[in-house]
């Protein structure tokens, strides 16, 4: 692609260089810069790409974005923005052909849900003959692609590329759940989202946000996006969902538990089997059963509901979807097992994250609640007490463990949670820092009739520790561990 069509509809942009000069690919990283690439030296929060010029110029790098100002003496077409990330996703839209008018959109975000309301949605629309893919924090996926996700929403020329290779195998539909993060960085400019989605807010990523409203505010972006397309559908029952809600002039679509929602619940009824209930809406009423368990799944499913109307999606092809997703990997999934134990491994690593597992398992009326969990290391730090007070006031007995520390040292990771658990008053807890020994003194003293909950890391593969990646999967080591105590 020529670069002046590269810079199409890009604003605030200035260039010197040879505007017939053909570009063969972008990158943001100089260790996958090609000949003839365009290099965009993003300033990220530990290394500035302007320091990695030279690497990328030797590797063949014809033309370079930048919010610094051209070097002295320097040949190569160099293209001054004032928002590096805004030209950068303009440009890779621009160069990836626009993939994301070629196929319905729907953008997900809020702080819990993202993930199983995608695999909800995927369902639906395969069952009404759709090629949907998914772009999220487990993976990337489509009918013949699967990639393990390294992070929720990917940048934005690798975002453009995905959507682009997805288009070529036939999708349809692509549902992507698009973080804080994303939205802060600018990812997602240049997609057209045919719908926008809300979940829930709470307390997360306060590192990088510091606020709530912040945190909001970088949330609130999806939804100003290409306005005169999409459509916003909006938990109404949360009180961060009332507000955008309030903020938005038209084109919403509510769902909820309470009567004003457009698309509402009645009659629900939770237990270990699933859940049932009606789902009422403009149109009718929808019988729903699902095998997914709890309250927030009940939302997840409404949220769903009120999606695939929106995209005028069959009732049948709806009810057939949710009923056919069994689980979600590491949300809430149960792992089986002889010994009469109730084991599952969950993603939720933020106190109301904690607080909706442990609810959810109290209405199953455990004999106890046995919690496994830990907190990331160079993340939120605020939540750490707070999870500590979740457990404390929730579990039957508490084992504090290691989650990613990274960084950080575990101890005092574990030090900043226990903050929390004593203000609680409770004595019930211990302190095990190898995860592995948690998980294995965890299945020692547990009983039937126990719930045994490992929280934090849900489908993650990996343990984080100082410099070091090492394989680790909850659901993986529990089974290994079960099949010892079943053999015994």
């Amino acid at each position: 692609m020529k670069l002046k069509d590269l810079l199409e509809g890009v604003p605030r942009v200035q260039y010197n260089g040879n505007e017939e000069q053909e570009i063969q690919g972008i990158a943001y990283s100089s260790k996958d810069v090609e000949s003839d690439f365009l290099f965009a030296a993003l300033k990220g929060e530990k290394k500035d790409g302007f320091e990695f010029i030279q690497e990328a110029l030797l590797k063949g790098a014809v033309a370079f974005l930048s919010e610094k100002p051209k070097p002295e003496n320097f040949e190569k077409t160099w293209l001054h923005a004032s928002d590096a990330r805004e030209a950068l996703a303009l440009c890779s839209a621009n160069f990836y052909s626009h993939p994301s008018q070629k196929m319905k959109v729907v953008g997900i975000t809020g702080t819990k849900g993202k993930t199983t309301i995608t695999y909800l949605l995927e369902e639906i629309l395969k069952k009404s003959h759709f090629l949907p893919s998914v772009i999220g924090t487990i993976s990337y996926r489509g009918p013949s692609i699967s990639i393990s996700a390294e992070r929720t929403t990917p940048e934005a020329p690798d975002l453009q590329r995905i959507m682009a290779e997805m288009l070529a195998e036939g999708v349809t539909h692509c549902l992507i759940e698009v973080s804080s993060h994303a939205l802060d960085l600018r990812r997602v400019l240049g997609i057209g989202f045919d719908i926008t989605l809300f979940s829930n807010l709470s307390g997360d990523h306060l590192d990088y946000h510091h606020t709530m409203e912040n945190y909001f505010e970088a949330k609130k972006k999806l939804f100003f996006l290409n306005h005169k397309k999409r459509t916003a559908v909006i938990n109404s029952d949360d009180p961060w969902g009332k507000k955008l809600i309030s903020e938005l002039s038209s084109g919403v679509v509510t769902y909820g538990l309470e009567p004003d929602a457009q698309v509402r619940c009645e009659n629900f009824k939770l237990t270990e089997k699933g859940i049932e209930f009606s789902a009422k809406h403009q149109a009718g009423t929808i019988s729903v059963s699902s095998p997914l368990m709890g309250k927030p799944n009940l939302y997840n499913i409404l949220a769903s509901i009120a999606v695939a109307l929106t995209l005028d999606i069959p009732v049948s092809a709806i009810k057939e979807g949710i009923a056919s997703l069994i689980e979600v990997p590491g949300r809430f999934e149960k792992i089986k097992n002889s010994l009469g134990l109730h084991i599952f491994v969950d993603y939720a690593h933020t106190d109301d994250a904690l607080k909706n597992l442990l609810e959810t398992v109290r209405e199953l009326n455990p004999q106890r609640i046995i919690l496994i969990f830990g907190a990331g290391g160079d993340r939120d730090k605020t939540k750490r007490p707070r999870m500590g007070e979740v457990a404390g006031n929730l579990s039957d007995w508490t084992i504090l463990t290691s989650d990613n520390p990274r960084s950080e040292d575990p101890l005092a990771i574990i030090s900043d949670i226990e903050k929390g658990i004593k203000k609680t008053g409770t004595k019930n807890y211990e302190i095990l820092p190898d995860r592995k020994e948690a998980i294995e003194h965890a299945l020692s003293i547990g009983e039937k009739g126990d719930y045994i909950l490992v929280a934090g890391k849900g489908h993650e593969d990996y343990q984080v520790i100082k410099d070091k990646v090492i394989p680790f999967k909850d659901a993986d080591v529990i089974r290994s561990v079960l099949k010892i105590k079943e053999l015994a």
